[in-house]
């Protein structure tokens, strides 16, 4: 494919939020519209562990951890869209993999193609968006894009029960395929390459380690990754469990995909809130005070079901995770772009390098939640709390350090 020498428009704010969006989204839909069909692929390959048909998720996210160290210094050396348009690649020859695969173990290799190719969109739209912004401005993008975003895992589960109602199980690879394709070609036409030529450094060894050492050594960075590795963990928990305890414990059948994405609501109206919020208040501060109130509301919960002495209401769950999943919003982007803030110079390689890290957090935690689940709530609550509680004691670590490297990430 040979890109227009000049792009046929440049786009604006909107357009780029949505594209952006749109991008970020793959991996989340490649893993959310997959969901309410778990239970048909358990019977299709005839598994006897429940728990093993977590892998087809926890597989997406080891295929990305894989990836996502190399896109970022490719891009910062050839510019994001040529390595955007490898990474959507890979991911679409995993989708046909997953489509044809005859067995479980080819069904989770087409999986971790899908995640190694959609780990280019987790790490080149945040790199596109450094380039473009930076600081508060930065952080209310995210927090926009985040709520567009948000609607794929509000509508996704509903997407792909709809597809299950028509079609079996491998038709929603067909859709993820036609998705990403939509993407490449919205992508080629319409975004302009974001990383002039004359800002791009050589692919030399040397620089990226340096990079990356760079990225590590900044204590603000370090403690932020962290922070956001054990959050975005304690959602690949949910993520992880989140069919068996609403479809199958809380008995809520072909009504799961309509709850799930209810659910994902909270965090798309927390990200709006966020957006303005940014503009007031300390992203350090937000971060904070997000983190005390899950960690809080956790351990009250807790405490209720000892009381209890047995499962919550449904209403009552709902609510508990409404309330988390809105802290999740808040927390989301505004990590992420803290993290960020001193790295613009080396936006895609820090990217990848603090992506690669939260993302094998993510996976030893949220894999530590997913298969502790015993047909009880009880694992994802103390997950959720442990995490948001470790996250805590960073940031305030970080809070009481008087360096200059967390001076202006604490700051702002």
């Amino acid at each position: 494919m040979i890109e227009p020498t000049k792009p046929l428009t440049g786009t604006g704010n909107k357009e780029f939020i949505a594209l952006m969006a749109l991008l970020m989204s793959l991996l989340a839909l490649s893993i959310d519209s997959v969901l309410p069909a778990l239970g048909e692929v358990r019977q299709s390959f005839q598994l006897t562990d429940p728990n093993k048909a977590q892998w087809l998720i926890s597989s997406v996210f080891f295929g990305m951890a894989l990836g996502l160290i190399i896109y970022g210094p490719l891009s910062d050396s050839f510019g994001r869209k040529k390595i955007f348009y490898i990474g959507v690649g890979i991911f679409l020859l995993g989708d046909l993999i997953a489509l044809l695969a005859a067995d479980f173990n080819t069904l989770l290799l087409g999986r971790v193609l899908q995640g190694f190719g959609a780990a280019s969109c987790r790490v080149l739209t945040i790199a596109m968006i450094r380039d473009k912004y930076q600081g508060r401005d930065m952080a209310r993008i995210m927090s926009l894009i985040m709520m567009v975003f948000i609607l794929v895992p509000v509508l996704a589960p509903s997407v792909g029960q709809l597809v299950l109602l028509w079609f079996p199980w491998r038709a929603i690879f067909v859709l993820l395929f036609i998705v990403a394709v939509i993407a490449l070609l919205w992508l080629y036409f319409r975004q302009p390459e974001t990383l002039p030529c004359n800002d791009r450094p050589s692919l030399v060894p040397s620089h990226i380690v340096a990079a990356m050492v760079e990225t590590l050594s900044r204590s603000s960075s370090r403690n932020y990754m962290l922070a956001s590795g054990l959050i975005f963990g304690a959602f690949v928990g949910y993520l992880s469990s989140a069919q068996q305890i609403l479809q199958v414990q809380y008995q809520l059948g072909d009504w799961f995909a309509m709850v799930f994405g209810a659910l994902a609501l909270a965090i798309g109206v927390s990200s709006y809130a966020n957006s303005m919020l940014v503009m007031k208040f300390k992203l350090h501060n937000l971060c904070v005070l997000s983190l005390i109130a899950i960690s809080v509301l956790s351990l009250l919960f807790l405490f209720y079901l000892m009381y209890l002495e047995s499962q919550p209401s449904l209403s009552l769950m709902l609510i508990y995770l409404a309330l988390v999943f809105f802290n999740f919003g808040i927390l989301f982007g505004n990590l992420n772009t803290l993290a960020l803030i001193p790295l613009g110079h080396i936006a895609g390689t820090a990217t990848s390098c603090i992506s690669s890290v939260q993302t094998l957090i993510s996976i030893f935690v949220g894999g530590l939640i997913g298969q502790t689940y015993d047909g009880s709530v009880q694992p994802l609550i103390c997950g959720f709390m442990f995490s948001a509680a470790l996250a805590l004691l960073l940031l305030l670590r970080l809070s009481r350090k008087n360096n200059t490297d967390a001076a202006v990430e604490v700051s702002l």
